[in-house]
């Protein structure tokens, strides 16, 4: 099962403060160097990748001279301002050295849990990866609040991997991977090389606390690897300063933890589609366009499309329905109910000369589907 590491062509790869700052000692621009070295050849063998950096708040309090992470909001915030400075300039010139771009993404939970904002994120980090920019992604600590945070990095870490479509996410941390047991503490504790990622037993085993600089232990990077399952994504758990890791796990071998999906990647989102029943609207269609779907397994394009109902937005549930009244399909819908009823019955090289923009080409892509 180590293939699903291999043949992996997205990667989210998210890296703890604990690693990044040397355990509090300011940003470890040495190992930083190590790391991108490899993920520069991970992306030069054609992988997609994006990069989740913590550190921020860990390099802020390292250049304030605090030895312990401030319980106060504002506090946090000051010293993730002061820290992504110099974070965001670690990353640019550790990966310009190497002819690689990268930019800045900060998130807040918010953004993701919006559906225009998300769509949005998810378009933009598209582009930056056909652009061949690494996106490097961190939560927003300087405007976040507790109401609206992700709580930690591996979370952000399994979101963005959702976002993505990743194949694979892999959280470099400072333990080796998900033991039997915590074996700061337990000698005979084994590490547990490939598991499922919903199994329960592994609940038991990913007690421990975080270390002084973070707000995840073990078990928040279990529950990382379960949502990242839902979109099929697999998850490695894996010490970040093992020599030469992420070379080693993309040529396939068994180091830290592999947290397998039990669905492909398709097959958990079909999946997931068909169980959002809340629908905001209806599609109505020409019998082309229904053979199209049911026989040719194709994207609905606006010229199949005879009318509009509801009122949805870009990236809501809609019902696709056949001339006889029968529901043929449902999916998420790439333009909302007013743009919609614009271009139903146009063929694709219309939709900008009369939008006056272009988002997708699909009303919706068949990866976005599920026939009823």
């Amino acid at each position: 099962m180590r293939e699903k590491v291999t043949n992996a062509r997205r990667w989210v790869v998210k890296i703890g403060s604990a690693l990044l700052t040397s355990d509090g000692r300011g940003l470890d621009r040495e190992s930083m160097a190590v790391w991108v070295e490899q993920l520069v050849a991970l992306r030069k063998s054609g992988a997609d990748l994006v990069l989740v950096s913590s550190g921020a708040v860990a390099a802020g309090m390292s250049r304030l001279g605090w030895s312990e992470r401030p319980k106060t909001i504002h506090q946090l915030q000051a010293a993730a301002a002061i820290g992504q400075m110099g974070l965001v300039q670690a990353w640019e010139s550790s990966f310009q050295a190497h002819g690689l771009s990268t930019a800045q993404v900060l998130l807040t939970h918010d953004d993701l849990s919006d559906r225009k904002r998300y769509l949005n994120a998810r378009s933009t980090l598209r582009a930056l990866l056909d652009l061949g920019v690494i996106p490097v992604i961190n939560e927003n600590d300087t405007v976040v609040t507790d109401e609206i945070r992700f709580g930690d990095n591996d979370t952000l870490g399994a979101l963005v991997a959702n976002l993505v479509e990743a194949d694979l996410l892999v959280i470099l941390t400072d333990r080796d991977g998900l033991f039997t047991a915590d074996p700061r503490s337990n000698p005979q504790a084994e590490l547990i090389s490939q598991a499922m990622a919903d199994d329960p037993k592994l609940d038991a085993m990913a007690g421990g606390s975080a270390g002084a600089l973070g707000r995840g232990g073990m078990l928040t990077k279990l529950r990382a690897a379960r949502l990242a399952a839902r979109s099929g994504a697999g998850t490695v758990i894996v010490g970040g300063r093992i020599e030469r890791v992420i070379e080693r796990l993309q040529g396939g071998e068994a180091l830290g933890t592999l947290l397998l999906p039990e669905k492909g990647m398709l097959a958990a989102r079909k999946q997931w589609l068909a169980g959002h029943l809340q629908t905001r609207g209806r599609l109505l269609l020409d019998q082309g366009a229904v053979n199209a779907l049911t026989a040719g397994r194709r994207s609905l394009l606006p010229v199949g499309v005879k009318g509009v109902e509801g009122n949805f937005r870009r990236g809501e549930m809609v019902v696709c329905v056949a001339p006889d009244g029968t529901e043929v399909a449902r999916g998420l819908v790439n333009y909302s109910a007013q743009d919609a009823v614009r271009i139903i019955g146009q063929p694709t090289e219309s939709i900008a000369r009369i939008l006056g923009f272009i988002d997708d080409p699909e009303l919706i892509h068949r990866d976005n589907m599920v026939l009823v």
